[in-house]
């Protein structure tokens, strides 16, 4: 096969933010995202440009049918996932107007609820509400009539609204409360960590099995005040801890010996930590020396 050209390259780099998004969305895993975004390179690279009307179009609809086959081959590995499964972390998040929109559809909360959603309805919401596309785009995309789409865009619509939370995005408010509640952990301050704690605040850890983690959710504020308090009792070795932005939730980084062993993503309401999001399998950390980048126009368009 010959090296792509670069008609090819030119549309994956103008549009990688938009390819990026799409295909973290359908599959909530960085290292599926880019191999499907490799693969449809690929593919994109053996397409004659003077047959496509739309390339961004065309090149999102490639994105989307090979994350579709990432996401369902993932589906029958998440079967025997040892504990709770949480997305692979991002730090990175975009700028503009609209940013906080697009960073509520990669929260953690937000791409929990789209993992309870079949392969092709999930594909069609992220198209349709995240990004706006049409339906006969989309129906071209996933293989269905236009009027199919519109059904299947409508019940995914209404089953996300039912089971979304409350998104508040990371801020200088938010980075303020969730500092104040790491200097609590860090002096063993039990009953400061109560008073910033929701009565039925809940924890999820993501292990995979490769790390310690907690295999099944932990409710109540008092307990999960218990359990911060005791990571300074048992320190992890030369433990450091650094503010960080992720999936667009206020959240830190922790690091054992200067190498990066947990991240936490907090959930925030009315000032008080809500939910808290921890990713310790060692394979969904690896890629956080990389860039990750989300981006979208002035237009409300990836």
């Amino acid at each position: 096969m010959s090296a792509p050209d670069d008609h090819s390259a030119d549309v994956f780099v103008r549009h990688r933010g938009l390819l990026f998004s799409i295909a973290y969305e359908i599959t909530g895993s960085v290292a599926d995202t880019e191999d499907v975004l490799q693969d449809s390179y690929l593919r994109w690279a053996r397409v004659d440009p003077a047959t496509v009307d739309d390339a961004r179009a065309y090149a999102a609809q490639i994105v989307t049918r090979q994350a579709l086959n990432a996401l369902r081959a993932a589906q029958r590995r998440r079967e025997d996932y040892v504990g709770p499964w949480l997305p692979e972390p991002l730090l990175a998040m975009p700028d503009g107007t609209d940013s906080v929109e697009l960073a509520e559809s990669v929260s953690m909360a937000m791409l929990l609820v789209l993992e309870t959603l079949g392969p092709t309805e999930r594909a069609v919401f992220v198209l349709r509400e995240v990004f706006g596309f049409g339906y006969r785009e989309i129906s071209e995309t996933v293989g269905r009539t236009e009027q199919s789409v519109r059904q299947i865009a409508h019940r995914a619509r209404a089953h996300v609204q039912t089971r979304r939370r409350r998104f508040t995005p990371a801020s200088d408010e938010t980075t303020r409360i969730v500092g104040e509640f790491f200097t609590a952990v860090t002096t063993g301050d039990l009953d400061t960590l109560v008073t910033m704690l929701a009565a039925d605040a809940v924890y999820v850890a993501d292990g995979g099995g490769r790390a310690t983690a907690a295999r099944v959710p932990i409710h109540g504020g008092r307990t999960l005040a218990r359990l911060f308090a005791g990571m300074i009792r048992k320190p992890l070795p030369d433990m450091t801890i650094e503010a960080a932005e992720v999936n667009g939730l206020p959240g830190t980084l922790v690091f054992s010996a200067g190498r990066l062993d947990l991240v936490f993503a907090f959930g925030i309401d009315d000032g008080l930590v809500t939910t808290v999001y921890a990713i310790r399998n060692p394979d969904k950390l690896a890629h956080l020396h990389r860039d990750a980048h989300l981006t979208r126009d002035a237009h409300g368009r990836p």
